[in-house]
C-alpha cells in the first residue's frame, strides 16, 4: 500500500528589520594628511552611502548605509531630527518621514543639509563652520541646472569644501565594472539602470554620456512596492494593517523574481502541484481576535435577536422620558393660564415661550396634549409587546459596533432583520492559514510592470521597448558597438531572472545572427559608491588649487556659477545656460512744449540717434502734434 506524502509548504516569517544608530567613528590620520582625503557620497533616492577614497582595506567599503529620509515633528528643534538609521521603525513615522527627492531629482534642500550634517557628523568630521575635505557626489542623469547651482551652493557656502566633483551613479557603476573586466577605456555601451524612483537607458559613447539620447521611464522599486501592497491588500482585507510598505518591500528583494517568459510562467501557475510548490506563506503575528467567518448561524441568530431588544428598550425608555418632559410642560402652562390677575407673570411666559399672543399660546398647549396622548399610547403598545422578554437589567450590555442604527426609529419593528436558514455548510475554517498570505503569482507579476507599466496606470512604454526606441536613433555601426555592453545596474535590477530576461528581449530585437553582450554589476545597489571611490582615488585634485579634471574649486563656483559642471568619464554633459540680455534703450531727450499762435499745443521731439558715425549727420526727427 502506497503511503501518500503531505507536500511540504514554504513558510516564512518576516524579518521586520529594525535598524540601530550609526556609530560616530574617529576621523582616521590617514584621511587628513598628507592631503586631506576626499568624501565619496552616493546620494541615492533609497539610501544613502557615504565612506572615505582613501587607499587602505579599512576604507575599501562604505562606512554609512541608511535610508535617505528625515523625520521631524511640527515645531521640534533642529537637533531632535531623525536621519536614517536613527529611525528604528518606519511604519509608526510614516506620515512624518520627508525625503530631499521629488522622483530623483533634489528639490528639498533642507532635508539634504540635515542629510550632510548626519554624514559628516558621523565621519568624525568636526572642524568649526567648514569641511576641508573634497567631496565626491552622485547626481540624476541630465540634472537640471538649478538642482545643481543649490547643490553646489549649499556645499560651498555652508560647508566650504574646496572641492566638488559631481557623476552620475550608474555611470560610476559602469566604471567600475569595466574596469574589473579589464577593458580597455574609453568605453562604449548602453546603461540600464533601474533604482527607486526612476529608470534609465544611458548610451555611453567613447566614455562619454549621449545625454541627448537618454530616455528616462518613471517606473521602478517605489511602484513596484506600492502595486504589490495593493495587490495583497485586495486579497486580504483582513490583514490591511499588517501588510505594510516594509514587508512589501522585504518580500519585493526577498521573495520575487523576473519571468523569463512572462505569459509561459503564469500558464505554469494554473497547476495546483506547481502552485503548492512555489507558492511562499508570509507568516503574519498571531492575533487572538477572532474572525467573522467562525461564528456559527445560531449564535449570529442569537446576537441579532438581542440587538433588537436592546433597541427596542433604549427606545421605550426614551419616548418614556419625553412624555414625562411634555408632561411637566404641559401642567405648568395649564396652571399659569387658569391664574386670574397675574397678568405680568402671564406676559412673562409668553416672552420666555417665544409667544405673541393667548391664541397662540392656547393652539401650542392643545398640541402638547396631543402629542402626551399620543405617547402614553405608544408606551402602553410597547409595554405589551415586550411582556415575557428579559428584564432590562439584563438587556444594559455595551453595545457593539454598529449597534447604533436604528437609535433614531422610536418604533423599530423586531422582525427588521430576515432569518437565515439554519441548514447553511459553513466551510472548515483554520486559524493558522488565516495569519498567512499566500504570495503567489504576484511574486512576478509586480517586477514585471518594469517592461509592462500598463497594470500600475502607466500610459509609458517599458524598458526593453525605450531601449528598442534609443538604439533606433544610432546608426548600424554605433548599435552594434552598443549592444557588445550592454550594462544593468542598479537595486531594481536585482531580481533573479532579470538578465535572462533582459537577453531573451534582446534577442527578440536585434537582427537575426546579431550578437550583445549583456552583464550585470557585481554589487547592482552599491557599486555606484565602489566606482566614485575609484575614480576619486585615480583622479585626486591638483594640490596646488589648480584646475583637474573632473574637480569644480571654489574659484571655479565663484567665477562661472554654481551651475558649473566639469566633465569626466561618469558625469552628466554640461550645456551652460544661455541669458540672452535684453538690449538697453535708447536715452531719449525731454520734450519741448511751445504754443501755436492759434492756441493749440505743440510737442517738438528730438531724438538724436548714436549708433554710427553717419547717423550723427542726420536731422533730428520734429514731430509737431496738435490737439
Amino acid at each position: 500500500m502506497a503511503s501518500t506524502e503531505d507536500p511540504v509548504y514554504q513558510i516564512f516569517s518576516f524579518q521586520d528589520w529594525k535598524s540601530s544608530p550609526d556609530p560616530v567613528f574617529e576621523l582616521p590620520a590617514q584621511c587628513v594628511t598628507p592631503t586631506p582625503a576626499p568624501i565619496v557620497i552616493d546620494n541615492g533616492s533609497f539610501q544613502t552611502r557615504a565612506g572615505w577614497a582613501a587607499p587602505g582595506a579599512e576604507f575599501a567599503s562604505p562606512r554609512m548605509l541608511f535610508r535617505s529620509v528625515a523625520a521631524r515633528s511640527r515645531g521640534a528643534a533642529r537637533s531632535e531630527t531623525q536621519i536614517g538609521n536613527d529611525i528604528p521603525n518606519l511604519e509608526p513615522l510614516r506620515w512624518l518621514l520627508k525625503s530631499q527627492f521629488d522622483r530623483n531629482v533634489v528639490v528639498n534642500f533642507e532635508i539634504q543639509e540635515l542629510i550632510f550634517d548626519h554624514v559628516f557628523t558621523h565621519l568624525g568630521i568636526t572642524s568649526e563652520g567648514s569641511v576641508a575635505h573634497p567631496i565626491v557626489l552622485t547626481e540624476a542623469p541630465c540634472n537640471p541646472l538649478h538642482c545643481r547651482q543649490m547643490m553646489s551652493e549649499l556645499l560651498f557656502e555652508c560647508y566650504r569644501v574646496p572641492y566638488v566633483s559631481y557623476g552620475v551613479d550608474s555611470l560610476y557603476s559602469f566604471y567600475h565594472n569595466n574596469t574589473q573586466r579589464n577593458l580597455q577605456p574609453p568605453h562604449t555601451g548602453i546603461v540600464l539602470s533601474s533604482g527607486y524612483h526612476c529608470s534609465h537607458i544611458l548610451p555611453v559613447i567613447n566614455g562619454r554620456l549621449d545625454a541627448v539620447n537618454c530616455k528616462r521611464v518613471n517606473v521602478a522599486g517605489s511602484q513596484a512596492a506600492s502595486y504589490l501592497q495593493r495587490l495583497l491588500q485586495l486579497k486580504y482585507p483582513g490583514h490591511l494593517a499588517a501588510i505594510t510598505l516594509s514587508r512589501v518591500e522585504e518580500l519585493l528583494h526577498e521573495h520575487s523574481y523576473t519571468a523569463v517568459d512572462y505569459h509561459e510562467e503564469l500558464e505554469k501557475w494554473r497547476s495546483p502541484e506547481f502552485y503548492d510548490r512555489e507558492v511562499h506563506r508570509m507568516q503574519l503575528p498571531f492575533s487572538g481576535k477572532v474572525p467573522g467567518g467562525c461564528v456559527s448561524v445560531e449564535e449570529r441568530q442569537e446576537r441579532r435577536a438581542q440587538q433588537l431588544r436592546r433597541l427596542q428598550e433604549i427606545n421605550a425608555r426614551r419616548r418614556e422620558e419625553k412624555l414625562l418632559q411634555d408632561q411637566e410642560r404641559l401642567d405648568r402652562l395649564m396652571a399659569e393660564l387658569l391664574e386670574d390677575g397675574l397678568l405680568d407673570q402671564f406676559h412673562k411666559s409668553l416672552v420666555e415661550l417665544n409667544m405673541d399672543s393667548a391664541e397662540e399660546l392656547q393652539s401650542y398647549i392643545s398640541k402638547l396634549q396631543l402629542a402626551v396622548e399620543q405617547g402614553r399610547q405608544n408606551c402602553c403598545t410597547a409595554t405589551e409587546q415586550r411582556a415575557g422578554q428579559r428584564s432590562v437589567s439584563e438587556l444594559e450590555q455595551p453595545m457593539d459596533e454598529g449597534d447604533g442604527v436604528a437609535l433614531m426609529d422610536p418604533d423599530f419593528p423586531e422582525d427588521t432583520l430576515p432569518e437565515k436558514p439554519t441548514n447553511v455548510v459553513q466551510p472548515v475554517f483554520n486559524m493558522a492559514e488565516y495569519h498567512q498570505l499566500f504570495v503567489g503569482t504576484e511574486r512576478l507579476r509586480c517586477p514585471e510592470i518594469l517592461f509592462q507599466p500598463s497594470p500600475t496606470g502607466e500610459d509609458q512604454m517599458g524598458l526593453m521597448e525605450t531601449l528598442q526606441y534609443v538604439l533606433a536613433r544610432y546608426t548600424l555601426e554605433q548599435q552594434e558597438a552598443l549592444v557588445s555592453n550592454v550594462f544593468l545596474t542598479g537595486g531594481n535590477m536585482q531580481y533573479p531572472g532579470m538578465k535572462e530576461r533582459v537577453e531573451r528581449e534582446l534577442l527578440a530585437m536585434r537582427p537575426f545572427q546579431s550578437h550583445f553582450k549583456v552583464t550585470m554589476a557585481s554589487r547592482p545597489a552599491v557599486d555606484a559608491w565602489y566606482g566614485a571611490r575609484d575614480w576619486a582615488l585615480e583622479h585626486l585634485p591638483a594640490a596646488g588649487g589648480g584646475a583637474a579634471e573632473g574637480w569644480i574649486s571654489r574659484q571655479d563656483y565663484e567665477e562661472k556659477g554654481g551651475e558649473y559642471l566639469s566633465e569626466h568619464c561618469a558625469s552628466n554633459v554640461f550645456i551652460p545656460m544661455k541669458i540672452v540680455k535684453p538690449a538697453p534703450a535708447r536715452p531719449a531727450e525731454a520734450c519741448v512744449t511751445t504754443l501755436t499762435p492759434t492756441g493749440a499745443s505743440a510737442t517738438v521731439t528730438a531724438v538724436t540717434s548714436a549708433l554710427t558715425p553717419s547717423c550723427l549727420t542726420d536731422a533730428a526727427d520734429v514731430s509737431m502734434v496738435t490737439s
